[in-house]
Protein backbone atom coordinates (compact mmCIF):
# COMPACT_ATOMS: atom_id res chain seq x y z
CA UNK A 1 0.00 0.00 0.00
CA UNK A 2 1.38 3.70 -0.79
CA UNK A 3 1.73 6.21 1.69
CA UNK A 4 -1.10 8.86 2.02
CA UNK A 5 -1.46 11.57 4.24
CA UNK A 6 -4.77 11.48 5.91
CA UNK A 7 -4.11 14.52 8.29
CA UNK A 8 -2.31 18.03 8.52
CA UNK A 9 -2.30 19.94 11.15
CA UNK A 10 -0.48 23.54 11.77
CA UNK A 11 1.76 23.77 14.79
CA UNK A 12 -0.55 24.46 18.01
CA UNK A 13 1.77 27.83 20.01
CA UNK A 14 4.49 26.20 22.13
CA UNK A 15 4.70 23.61 20.03
CA UNK A 16 7.99 21.69 19.48
CA UNK A 17 8.57 18.35 17.23
CA UNK A 18 12.30 18.67 17.86
CA UNK A 19 11.11 18.49 21.94
CA UNK A 20 8.67 15.83 21.54
CA UNK A 21 11.00 13.60 19.14
CA UNK A 22 13.93 14.12 21.62
CA UNK A 23 11.69 12.34 24.57
CA UNK A 24 10.45 9.03 22.12
CA UNK A 25 14.32 9.16 21.70
CA UNK A 26 16.37 9.76 24.60
CA UNK A 27 18.42 6.87 23.42
CA UNK A 28 16.46 3.72 24.60
CA UNK A 29 15.80 0.78 22.61
CA UNK A 30 12.19 1.36 22.75
CA UNK A 31 10.54 -1.25 19.97
CA UNK A 32 7.12 0.85 20.03
CA UNK A 33 8.67 3.39 17.59
CA UNK A 34 10.97 4.10 14.87
CA UNK A 35 12.19 7.57 14.55
CA UNK A 36 14.70 9.51 12.02
CA UNK A 37 15.65 13.16 12.69
CA UNK A 38 11.84 14.20 11.64
CA UNK A 39 9.01 11.65 11.59
CA UNK A 40 8.05 8.88 13.76
CA UNK A 41 6.85 5.61 12.95
CA UNK A 42 4.16 3.94 14.75
CA UNK A 43 1.65 0.84 15.13
CA UNK A 44 -1.63 2.05 16.77
CA UNK A 45 -4.48 0.26 17.09
CA UNK A 46 -8.20 1.68 16.27
CA UNK A 47 -11.00 -0.28 17.44
CA UNK A 48 -8.48 -3.59 17.82
CA UNK A 49 -7.25 -2.95 14.38
CA UNK A 50 -3.96 -1.96 13.41
CA UNK A 51 -2.85 0.80 11.42
CA UNK A 52 1.03 1.90 10.66
CA UNK A 53 1.73 5.22 11.02
CA UNK A 54 4.00 8.06 10.34
CA UNK A 55 4.21 11.06 12.22
CA UNK A 56 6.55 14.62 10.57
CA UNK A 57 6.55 17.90 10.13
CA UNK A 58 7.33 19.65 7.42
CA UNK A 59 7.11 24.16 7.29
CA UNK A 60 5.52 23.52 11.25
CA UNK A 61 2.91 21.55 9.60
CA UNK A 62 2.22 18.32 11.18
CA UNK A 63 1.62 15.42 8.99
CA UNK A 64 -0.02 12.02 9.19
CA UNK A 65 1.02 9.79 7.01
CA UNK A 66 -1.27 6.26 7.01
CA UNK A 67 1.40 3.65 5.53
CA UNK A 68 -0.19 0.09 6.02
CA UNK A 69 -4.26 -0.81 6.91
CA UNK A 70 -7.19 -0.20 5.43
CA UNK A 71 -8.93 3.27 6.73
CA UNK A 72 -12.67 3.87 6.46
CA UNK A 73 -13.43 7.74 7.31
CA UNK A 74 -14.34 6.71 10.72
CA UNK A 75 -11.16 5.17 11.40
CA UNK A 76 -9.14 8.39 9.86
CA UNK A 77 -11.08 10.79 12.60
CA UNK A 78 -10.44 8.16 15.55
CA UNK A 79 -6.45 8.11 13.98
CA UNK A 80 -6.30 11.87 14.01
CA UNK A 81 -7.93 11.81 17.58
CA UNK A 82 -5.10 9.80 18.66
CA UNK A 83 -2.27 12.07 17.65
CA UNK A 84 -3.87 14.73 18.75
CA UNK A 85 -3.72 12.87 22.56
CA UNK A 86 -0.33 11.55 22.05
CA UNK A 87 1.02 15.00 21.68
CA UNK A 88 -1.01 16.64 23.76
CA UNK A 89 -1.82 19.32 20.49
CA UNK A 90 -5.35 20.62 22.10
CA UNK A 91 -3.14 22.25 25.29
CA UNK A 92 -2.45 25.69 25.92
CA UNK A 93 0.98 25.92 27.59
CA UNK A 94 0.76 29.99 28.22
CA UNK A 95 -0.40 29.28 31.68
CA UNK A 96 1.74 26.54 32.45
CA UNK A 97 4.86 28.58 31.41
CA UNK A 98 3.81 31.69 33.43
CA UNK A 99 3.68 30.09 36.59
CA UNK A 100 7.49 28.46 36.05
CA UNK A 101 8.54 31.90 35.06
CA UNK A 102 7.36 33.07 38.19
CA UNK A 103 9.42 30.26 40.06
CA UNK A 104 13.17 31.22 40.14
CA UNK A 105 14.49 27.77 40.42
CA UNK A 106 12.77 26.33 37.56
CA UNK A 107 12.24 30.31 35.19
CA UNK A 108 14.76 28.75 33.00
CA UNK A 109 12.59 25.92 31.66
CA UNK A 110 10.27 27.59 29.37
CA UNK A 111 13.02 28.71 27.13
CA UNK A 112 14.81 25.61 27.20
CA UNK A 113 12.38 23.10 26.99
CA UNK A 114 10.16 25.39 24.58
CA UNK A 115 7.36 23.27 23.18
CA UNK A 116 7.26 19.96 24.41
CA UNK A 117 3.47 18.45 25.60
CA UNK A 118 3.48 15.39 28.13
CA UNK A 119 3.73 12.95 25.25
CA UNK A 120 1.45 10.34 25.76
CA UNK A 121 0.70 6.78 26.23
CA UNK A 122 -2.57 6.68 24.85
CA UNK A 123 -3.61 2.74 25.71
CA UNK A 124 -4.28 2.34 29.51
CA UNK A 125 -3.26 -1.48 29.37
CA UNK A 126 0.03 -0.53 28.02
CA UNK A 127 0.40 2.32 30.22
CA UNK A 128 -0.13 -0.15 33.85
CA UNK A 129 1.87 -2.89 32.09
CA UNK A 130 4.99 -0.17 31.44
CA UNK A 131 4.62 1.21 35.33
CA UNK A 132 4.81 -2.56 36.29
CA UNK A 133 7.00 -3.44 34.08
CA UNK A 134 9.79 -0.16 35.10
CA UNK A 135 9.45 -0.67 38.92
CA UNK A 136 12.27 -0.63 40.75
CA UNK A 137 14.83 -1.15 37.58
CA UNK A 138 17.13 0.96 35.47
CA UNK A 139 15.51 2.32 32.16
CA UNK A 140 18.08 0.28 30.39
CA UNK A 141 17.24 -3.09 31.47
CA UNK A 142 13.09 -1.93 31.38
CA UNK A 143 13.33 -1.18 27.85
CA UNK A 144 15.17 -4.57 27.16
CA UNK A 145 12.62 -6.91 28.90
CA UNK A 146 9.59 -5.10 27.19
CA UNK A 147 11.09 -5.44 23.74
CA UNK A 148 11.30 -9.05 24.88
CA UNK A 149 7.85 -8.75 25.85
CA UNK A 150 6.49 -7.19 22.80
CA UNK A 151 8.29 -9.67 20.18
CA UNK A 152 6.61 -12.25 21.87
CA UNK A 153 3.55 -11.33 22.33
CA UNK A 154 2.59 -8.64 20.03
CA UNK A 155 2.01 -9.42 15.84
CA UNK A 156 4.12 -7.18 13.95
CA UNK A 157 3.13 -5.19 10.33
CA UNK A 158 6.12 -5.14 7.86
CA UNK A 159 6.86 -2.44 6.04
CA UNK A 160 9.81 -1.67 3.82
CA UNK A 161 11.92 -4.51 5.41
CA UNK A 162 10.81 -3.74 9.01
CA UNK A 163 9.06 -5.17 10.85
CA UNK A 164 6.75 -2.65 13.55
CA UNK A 165 4.90 -3.59 17.06
CA UNK A 166 2.20 -2.65 18.83
CA UNK A 167 1.68 -3.26 22.76
CA UNK A 168 -0.20 -6.68 22.79
CA UNK A 169 -3.07 -6.90 23.86
CA UNK A 170 -4.72 -7.71 26.99
CA UNK A 171 -6.50 -11.41 25.84
CA UNK A 172 -2.71 -12.08 24.24
CA UNK A 173 -0.85 -11.51 27.74
CA UNK A 174 -3.54 -13.19 30.15
CA UNK A 175 -2.70 -16.24 28.31
CA UNK A 176 0.66 -15.53 28.67
CA UNK A 177 2.61 -18.49 31.08
CA UNK A 178 4.86 -17.85 33.82
CA UNK A 179 7.55 -19.87 32.47
CA UNK A 180 7.85 -17.93 29.22
CA UNK A 181 7.86 -14.27 31.30
CA UNK A 182 10.41 -15.69 33.59
CA UNK A 183 12.83 -17.12 30.85
CA UNK A 184 12.28 -13.06 29.42
CA UNK A 185 14.01 -11.99 33.06
CA UNK A 186 10.67 -10.69 34.58
CA UNK A 187 10.90 -11.46 38.26
CA UNK A 188 8.03 -13.68 39.56
CA UNK A 189 6.06 -11.10 40.92
CA UNK A 190 5.95 -8.71 37.99
CA UNK A 191 5.03 -11.69 35.76
CA UNK A 192 2.05 -12.26 38.31
CA UNK A 193 1.35 -8.86 38.30
CA UNK A 194 1.23 -8.31 33.99
CA UNK A 195 -1.02 -11.83 33.71
CA UNK A 196 -3.03 -10.33 36.65
CA UNK A 197 -3.47 -7.11 35.24
CA UNK A 198 -4.46 -8.50 31.66
CA UNK A 199 -6.71 -11.14 33.29
CA UNK A 200 -8.85 -8.29 35.51
CA UNK A 201 -8.80 -6.58 31.97
CA UNK A 202 -10.37 -9.43 29.96
CA UNK A 203 -12.80 -10.41 32.59
CA UNK A 204 -13.93 -6.68 32.77
CA UNK A 205 -13.08 -5.38 36.42
CA UNK A 206 -11.22 -2.39 35.12
CA UNK A 207 -11.45 -1.11 31.87
CA UNK A 208 -10.93 2.44 30.41
CA UNK A 209 -14.64 3.42 30.00
CA UNK A 210 -15.10 2.23 33.52
CA UNK A 211 -12.03 4.45 34.60
CA UNK A 212 -13.07 7.39 32.57
CA UNK A 213 -16.75 7.55 33.89
CA UNK A 214 -15.44 7.85 37.66
CA UNK A 215 -16.18 11.25 39.13
CA UNK A 216 -12.90 12.19 40.61
CA UNK A 217 -9.04 11.25 40.40
CA UNK A 218 -9.18 9.45 43.75
CA UNK A 219 -11.75 7.22 42.41
CA UNK A 220 -9.71 6.63 39.60
CA UNK A 221 -6.62 6.23 42.03
CA UNK A 222 -8.66 3.89 44.34
CA UNK A 223 -9.91 1.32 41.31
CA UNK A 224 -6.14 1.02 40.20
CA UNK A 225 -5.08 0.33 43.29
CA UNK A 226 -7.70 -2.41 44.21
CA UNK A 227 -5.75 -4.51 41.53
CA UNK A 228 -2.58 -6.44 42.65
CA UNK A 229 0.59 -4.78 41.68
CA UNK A 230 -0.67 -1.64 41.07
CA UNK A 231 0.20 0.42 43.75
CA UNK A 232 0.16 4.57 43.91
CA UNK A 233 2.71 5.08 41.87
CA UNK A 234 1.90 3.14 38.95
CA UNK A 235 -1.88 4.61 39.01
CA UNK A 236 -0.55 7.82 38.85
CA UNK A 237 2.13 7.26 36.35
CA UNK A 238 -1.07 5.41 34.10
CA UNK A 239 -3.26 8.19 34.73
CA UNK A 240 -0.83 11.05 33.73
CA UNK A 241 0.40 9.16 30.89
CA UNK A 242 -3.17 7.49 29.25
CA UNK A 243 -5.97 9.94 30.60
CA UNK A 244 -4.01 12.84 30.96
CA UNK A 245 -4.70 13.40 34.07
CA UNK A 246 -3.31 17.18 35.24
CA UNK A 247 -2.79 16.70 38.95
CA UNK A 248 -0.69 13.11 39.07
CA UNK A 249 2.35 13.14 41.35
CA UNK A 250 4.51 9.84 41.36
CA UNK A 251 5.98 10.11 44.57
CA UNK A 252 8.79 8.12 45.09
CA UNK A 253 9.40 8.25 41.29
CA UNK A 254 13.30 7.89 41.33
CA UNK A 255 13.74 10.47 38.16
CA UNK A 256 11.41 13.07 40.37
CA UNK A 257 13.61 12.70 43.44
CA UNK A 258 16.67 13.33 41.64
CA UNK A 259 15.15 16.52 39.65
CA UNK A 260 13.71 17.60 43.02
CA UNK A 261 17.59 17.29 44.60
CA UNK A 262 19.04 18.94 41.24
CA UNK A 263 17.40 22.16 41.69
CA UNK A 264 17.74 22.54 45.47
CA UNK A 265 13.82 21.77 46.21
CA UNK A 266 14.46 19.10 48.58
CA UNK A 267 17.97 18.43 50.66
CA UNK A 268 17.55 14.69 51.19
CA UNK A 269 15.59 12.18 49.12
CA UNK A 270 13.17 11.17 52.61
CA UNK A 271 11.72 14.43 51.84
CA UNK A 272 10.50 13.76 48.54
CA UNK A 273 6.63 12.68 50.17
CA UNK A 274 6.74 16.14 51.72
CA UNK A 275 6.80 18.49 48.38
CA UNK A 276 3.27 19.58 48.83
CA UNK A 277 3.68 23.33 48.82
CA UNK A 278 6.11 23.13 46.16
CA UNK A 279 3.32 21.49 43.81
CA UNK A 280 0.89 23.90 45.18
CA UNK A 281 0.99 27.00 43.54
CA UNK A 282 1.06 24.23 40.28
CA UNK A 283 -2.59 23.03 40.65
CA UNK A 284 -3.80 22.02 37.54
CA UNK A 285 -0.14 21.60 36.37
CA UNK A 286 1.41 19.00 38.28
CA UNK A 287 1.63 16.30 35.93
CA UNK A 288 3.27 18.89 33.68
CA UNK A 289 5.79 20.27 36.28
CA UNK A 290 6.65 16.56 37.15
CA UNK A 291 7.03 15.68 32.91
CA UNK A 292 9.40 19.09 32.37
CA UNK A 293 11.38 17.95 35.55
CA UNK A 294 12.06 15.00 33.97
CA UNK A 295 13.39 16.20 31.25
CA UNK A 296 16.18 18.41 33.08
CA UNK A 297 17.48 15.23 34.09
CA UNK A 298 19.22 14.96 30.42
CA UNK A 299 21.11 18.17 30.84
CA UNK A 300 23.54 20.00 32.99
CA UNK A 301 22.23 22.60 35.45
Amino acid sequence: MSSSIIFEYPFPEQFSFKECLWFLDRNYDDCMHQLSPDSVTKVIKVKGRPFLIRVSAINSILQVHLLEGRALEEDRSAIISYVKNWFDLDRNLSGFYELLLKDSQLDYMPEAYYGLRLVSIPDLFEALCWGIIGQQINLTFAYKLKRKLVERYAEPIGFENKFYYSFPSSSALSKASMEDLRAMQFSQKKAEYLIGIATAFEKGEISEVKLRNMASLKDKQAALTSIRGIGLWTANYALMKSFMEPSCIPYGDAGLINALLRHEIISRKEEAQHTDAFFKPYEGWESYLVFYLWRSLSVNL
